[in-house]
């Protein structure tokens, strides 16, 4: 198909802008492997690559800084997917999976999981996304039941507040379900929930894995349908698409990313937020460039944030979660300002 020139040329600047987000993300990884208490020569670390590094070395990068850092990558994306897909058919820029109560709701599912079943604290790692898939889909369902007319369909406003009630009416149960927990589960279980990015084994990462690909793959061949439903349910019944069918489908996409993310994560919110405002301000609203720009942005922002967080006060760390919403928190407020 023939292309005028300035569409090669805002297509070469989005092949760029793909390039060098990548980039980043090699160089951030790459000084994540060396970032902690622990400082290792960076040839140590490269030998570390190939099974060469001595002993101790091989220990500490392949077996714990490779896994978090590979994870917190994977979940950066997922959330900034999930985003995506929630702002395109909830036609607000300010959803996101933490805001709308999604990720209290794996929370709440994993905490009742806890609270009453303690003598198996230790899940199974592959059970985990499940866990907290059915309390993300829950929640999702009340949420997007509170906030739609059949009248008008869903609202954007509606959803919004009603996400906002909903996660903090669920956050408030998980603090009341907290007093049955020992200190010791309590202790790990607050971690989890301030975002810290604990499951740092291959084993979470092979569990997270197949729900990224799988889902993602999905989200991805629902890119032009998001780009229809962004004119509106009218115009997309028009041209064809079935509106709330393919509503669901992508919900419970976005549901499961984010499900299967926090599970391994804890509560990390605003990257399901910020990615996509990314993407969009660097690629423009073609969702196909914006999926792909949103799960690089995505990573790279995770990935940083828990770099920084091991930085900042050696030997202890802030939480990725914590430095996230420092982040997220007053670009929320700025959304939310800016919105109509």
């Amino acid at each position: 198909m023939y292309m005028t020139a300035a569409e090669k040329q805002k297509k070469s600047r989005r092949v760029w802008t793909l390039i060098i987000l990548t980039v980043l993300i090699v160089f951030t990884f790459t000084y994540s492997v060396n970032a902690g208490y622990s400082k290792l020569p960076f040839l140590e670390v490269i030998k570390s690559f190939f099974g060469m590094a001595d002993g101790g070395t091989q220990l500490i990068v392949t077996e714990f800084r490779l896994p978090r850092i590979i994870i917190a990558l994977l979940v950066g994306a997922g959330l900034a997917v999930s985003g995506t897909i929630l702002q395109g058919i909830s036609g607000n820029g300010l959803a996101d999976p933490g805001i709308l109560g999604i990720n209290n709701g794996a929370g709440l599912a994993v905490m009742l999981y806890i609270s009453f079943f303690p003598s198996t604290m230790e899940v199974p790692v592959l059970f985990m996304p499940f866990i907290g898939f059915i309390g993300a889909i829950l929640t999702a369902f009340l949420v997007y039941g509170l906030s739609y007319s059949r009248s008008e369909g869903l609202l954007p406003n509606r959803l919004l507040l009603t996400g906002i009630a909903v996660a903090a009416a669920i956050a408030a149960l998980i603090t009341l379900l907290t007093i049955r927990l020992d200190p010791q589960n309590y202790q790990r279980y607050a971690e989890w929930m301030a975002g810290n990015i604990w499951a740092s084994s291959w084993q979470y990462v092979f569990a997270l894995l197949p729900w990224l690909v799988v889902l993602g793959t999905i989200a991805f061949m629902k890119v032009k349908t998001l780009d229809v439903l962004s004119f509106g349910d009218q115009v997309a019944t028009g041209l064809g698409v079935r509106v709330e069918r393919e509503k669901f489908i992508l919900l419970i996409v976005a549901v499961g990313l984010a499900a299967a993310c926090v599970s391994v994560s804890g509560g990390i919110a605003f990257i399901g937020l910020i990615g996509p405002h990314i993407a969009r301000k660097l690629v423009g609203s073609a969702h196909r460039w914006v999926m792909v720009t949103a799960a690089l942005s995505g990573g790279l922002l995770l990935l940083l944030a828990d770099t920084i967080g091991r930085l900042i006060i050696q030997p202890s760390e802030i939480f990725a979660g914590i430095v996230v919403a420092v982040i997220g928190a007053p670009y929320f407020l700025f959304l939310l300002a800016k919105a109509k």
